[in-house]
């Protein structure tokens, strides 16, 4: 059987809209994930800001895939409701989606997320989103 890092990059990478985005997965941890997207101007909106779809959904993987890592055996995950709330304009070069669980249940997870932003090589950041989100277990 798979590992769970093993069982996550495979679904991540099934996933069309992480692909469109350019995202990647970065870290898997036991009740935490890291997804990464670089600045591309495709993903703007009319300001220039990264648009606050493409941050959402980062953060919104990372949720899930967090929840993932602690749920039942034979379930998978989908979102149930989110709560986002947007800090700042998406600017930088690259954005940084961390995800954690806060409570694991049979049914439901509670995970939370924020989406940074990077400029250049400096590992100084801005946190532009905070994410709520509940997670369902879902049985195959």
């Amino acid at each position: 059987m798979n590992t769970i890092q093993e069982r996550i990059t495979e679904s991540f990478a099934a996933q069309g809209l992480m692909a469109t985005l350019g995202a990647k997965l970065v870290f898997v941890g036991d009740g935490e994930v890291h997804i990464e997207l670089p600045f591309s101007s495709g993903l703007t909106q009319q300001h220039g800001y990264v648009h606050a779809g493409a941050i959402t959904s980062i953060i919104d993987s990372a949720c899930g895939y967090a929840a993932l890592t602690q749920a039942p055996a034979g379930c998978e995950v989908v979102t149930a409701e989110f709560k986002i709330n947007l800090l700042k304009p998406a600017t930088g070069d690259r954005f940084l989606a961390i995800a954690k669980v806060q409570q694991a249940g049979k049914l439901l997870t509670v995970c939370v997320g924020e989406a940074r932003a990077f400029t250049g090589a400096s590992p100084i950041y801005k946190v532009v989103a905070l994410m709520q989100s509940t997670i369902v277990n879902v049985r195959q």
